[in-house]
Order: C-alpha cells, then structure tokens, then sequence
C-alpha cells in the first residue's frame, strides 16, 4: 500500500462583503450621525445657506440634495484596537504628539481627527492619557461602535493606523485584511509575517516605532487633500490591484 504524500497550504481570510468604500452619502449621514454624540464630526463654522446640512467633513447642498467633501476639512484617521497588550497604543499616541509639534511649528498640515474604536482592558487607561495631552490641531474621540457600525466609518475615513501584531508572529491580522476591502490606506507596525499582506510604499506603510510613525503622518496629510498625492495614489493602487 502506497504512502499518501501529504503538504500544508496557506489559506488567507478574506474580509465580510459590508466591508467596501463607503459612497459620499453614506459618509455624510456617518458624520452627522456621529456628530450628534461626538463633537470632532460637527462643522466647524455654519454655511451660509441655513438649510445647508454641514459636518466636519461633508455638507449636503439643500436645494440639489448633493453630498461634497469640504475643502478645509480635516484629515480623518482610524485606528481600531483591543486595548491589549498585543496592540501598543502608546507609539499612536507619541506620533500624534510629534505630529501636533510639525504642526506647531508650521508645517503645511490639516487639522486631524482620530477615531479610536474598540473596547479592551487598556481603554480607560488611555482615555485618561489622552485626556490630559490639551492637543490644539488634533481631536481624538473614542466611540464604541456596535456591530456593523465600524465597516461604513472604515469606508469613510483617510487613514488607518494598524497597532495589530501577533503574539505568535505567525497570525495575519484580519484588521488589514478588512482595510484592503475598503481600499483605505494604512500605517501598520511591523512584525514577522506582515510582508506576506502589507507591500511597504505599494498599498501601505510599514514602521517600527512612533518616529517613523510620526514621519508617516507627516508625509501622507502634506498639504491634504492633494488628489495627487502620496495617499490618493495608495487608494487608487489598492482599487486596481485588489489583493484580498
């Protein structure tokens, strides 16, 4: 009787089909809704028009009913965390101080809202850190989206901030995974296994601490919105190549 000769094959996940980007309509009414409980989503100053809807981000126009960006608005970064030890949330927090200082110093920067999802051992922890840096340019909030609530703010949002890595260095952090659906760009902290998803300076950024962290946030948000710049180009190479 003939041995069976056997072999191991990789089999990736592949993220939910609500995981997609978000059409300008559906991001608006996100922001709106958002911004009733959380004030980084309300407008900034009133439009003109009174019947004019206007978030941090978007305004619906009252007559035609259409969605735009704004162009002053501010850059919108995700990052979504378990509050655990596998996720070092203080080298996202010492980038965004560095990135408040470029900013102090003026650099040509935008203002910047940071969305941390997610609920976790750590989370108290940092939301009392957070509280106590007094940032001028920057606004973190932290609400506790249910279920399905995360996949259409993932489809909204500039940047992700991926802190996942794996205690075993062998495990794809299905985060990134989700990400590549919605085509969003994405810094993510390096680790073993990474390159087997994240092509560095192709669909998304790799770093090791909050320096490089820091120059990352630097080099993307340069004079945002720039559709010709370094961020747009990883959103359109992430819709060509689709590398679920």
């Amino acid at each position: 009787m003939g041995a069976t000769a056997g072999w191991a094959v990789t089999v990736y996940d592949k993220p939910a089909s609500f995981f997609k980007e978000a059409p300008l309509d559906l991001q608006h009414r996100l922001f709106m809704k958002l911004g009733s409980t959380h004030s980084p989503f309300r407008a900034r100053s009133e439009p003109e028009d009174p019947d004019t809807e206007r978030s941090a981000f978007t305004e619906r126009d009252s007559g035609s009913g259409l969605v735009t960006r704004l162009h002053e608005r501010p850059a919108l970064l995700v990052s979504s965390t378990s509050w655990t030890e596998d996720e070092d949330f203080s080298i996202l927090l010492a980038a965004l101080e560095k990135f408040e200082q470029l900013t102090l110093d003026g650099q040509n920067l935008p203002s910047l809202v940071c969305v941390i999802t997610g609920k976790g051992p750590l989370r108290e922890y940092y939301s009392r850190l957070i509280h106590q840096k007094h940032f001028q340019h920057i606004q973190v909030c932290i609400p506790w989206l249910e279920g399905r609530g995360l996949p259409p703010l993932l489809g909204s949002v500039d940047l992700d901030v991926c802190l996942d890595t794996s205690s075993s260095g062998l495990d794809l952090p299905m985060k990134v995974v989700d990400m590549f659906r919605c085509c969003l760009p994405a810094c993510a902290v390096n680790f073993k296994c990474l390159h087997e998803l994240v092509k560095h300076e192709e669909n998304r950024l790799v770093f090791e601490d909050s320096e490089e962290l820091a120059a990352q946030l630097q080099m993307l948000f340069s004079n945002f919105p720039d559709p010709e710049g370094k961020l747009n180009q990883f959103r359109k190479n992430l819709r060509e190549s689709q590398q679920l």
